[in-house]
């Protein structure tokens, strides 16, 4: 059984920032990458980052320059910096880790006031 566990959502205004956490716990050898995705109301899951061996590591272009991922695979957990907080990034933050298949956090809620 492989869990996540996500930390770190709250209530910012615009400009502000957040830092989320993500440990992954259970029967896990090492993921091949972990990552976040955000769900706003109504909107399909969208990838915001992810890092993979080596730190290599993927941006949306929505978050590129504001968001910076980071974490140790070897010890499965991650981390997402959230600077320059637009209210358009308000959405639940999901962590994501991938060992053949994707497995899912429970989700936090960023929420940004303008």
């Amino acid at each position: 059984q492989v869990r996540l566990v996500e930390s770190g959502g709250g209530l910012v205004q615009a400009g502000g920032s957040l830092r989320l956490s993500c440990v992954g716990s259970g029967n896990i050898f090492r993921f091949n990458s972990m990552g976040w995705y955000r769900q706003a109301p109504g909107s399909r899951r969208e990838l915001v980052a992810t890092i993979a061996s080596g730190s290599r590591t993927n941006y949306a272009d929505s978050v590129k320059g504001r968001f910076t991922i980071s974490g140790d695979i070897a010890k499965n957990t991650v981390y997402l910096q959230l600077n320059s907080l637009k209210p358009e990034d308000t959405a639940v933050y999901y962590c994501n880790a991938n060992l053949l298949i994707d497995y899912w956090g429970q989700g936090t809620q960023v929420t940004v006031s303008s």
